[in-house]
């Protein structure tokens, strides 16, 4: 008992909610048990030694004591009865790391290698995955609009299909936008990217800008956040559930567009468009099979 109200101690005095530390991983609590002669002993919960089974079940009552968001709504994504991974029956909660205790948005459980282990870790690939995710967004709106307004009637270049239009400025064009022409050749395409992307991203990881200093780096707020979605902090947890949800999908959109391309020559509108034109006729199996009408690919 002296163990478990050791370990519920530690983690009380450190637990918070929404955006502070809570059973955080840069302090990793410590359960206390009597040895033999009255002296006590430390036992890391989280180091390199596995502590007992006792143990780790009084490790994730007491987490999950102070981890339990009381809003209905953030508990489906926030704290120990979050959803995970896979259904409860095919997944136990007992078998989640115990490095992730649904502190952090888009935390299903779901760390087979072990990669974010270390408390350094976990917040560097937490970083990268947000970061990347919001790029993806980005470049998935980018190959998916153009080619849309295209086929609706605007004038967004010859076709306004995304690795069309990269080769358009290889051979030295120009862009057209809207039936606008856009100076913008290759080399002032990679220069604006150069500036633009690596000005941000400099400003990102020295937490300097001239738009403020001293800011969370992966969710600046204020100046960064002009329509105030973020002031309340239970929808701003959502907010940022909702996120990493639609980034993810994003990259995984990104690299279907990719080998979209790369199989049947087209862009993505277009092979949406064939498909449900004739759904029977055009979908993943007969592109394998090759029995569906396909322009040549790259």
């Amino acid at each position: 008992m002296a163990g478990m109200a050791g370990c519920a101690a530690a983690v009380v005095g450190q637990a918070e909610f929404l955006g502070q530390t809570l059973c955080n991983n840069h302090h990793r609590p410590t359960t206390t048990t009597k040895a033999a002669g009255g002296a006590l002993q430390v036992v890391s919960l989280f180091g390199k030694k596995k502590p007992a089974a006792a143990a780790k079940k009084a490790v994730q009552k007491a987490v999950a004591k102070v981890n339990k968001p009381t809003n209905e709504e953030l508990s489906k994504w926030y704290g120990p009865d979050r959803r995970i991974y896979l259904p409860e029956g095919l997944l136990d909660k007992s078998d989640i790391p115990a490095y992730l205790t649904g502190e952090v948005p888009g935390d299903y459980g779901f760390d087979p290698f072990g990669l974010s282990k270390k408390p350094s870790d976990f917040d560097k690939y937490q970083a990268y995955e947000l970061i990347h995710a919001r790029w993806a967004m980005l470049g998935a709106a980018g190959f998916v609009l153009p080619e849309a307004f295209n086929r609706s009637g605007a004038v967004c270049g010859p076709e306004a299909v995304w690795f069309k239009t990269g080769a358009l400025l290889l051979d030295g064009n120009t862009l057209s936008y809207f039936g606008a022409n856009i100076p913008v050749n290759l080399a002032v395409a990679v220069i604006a990217e150069v500036v633009l992307v690596g000005g941000a991203e400099y400003y990102r990881s020295t937490n300097k800008s001239p738009l403020g200093s001293d800011l969370d780096p992966l969710h600046p707020g204020g100046a960064f956040d002009p329509l105030g979605l973020a002031k309340d902090p239970e929808q701003f947890a959502l907010l940022k559930v909702k996120e990493i949800k639609n980034g993810r999908l994003a990259m995984f959109s990104m690299l279907g567009f990719f080998i979209q391309a790369y199989v049947t020559g087209q862009g993505p509108v277009e092979n949406l468009a064939a498909h449900l034109s004739d759904p029977f006729g055009n979908n993943l199996l007969t592109v394998l099979q090759g029995t569906a009408e396909r322009a040549p690919s790259l």
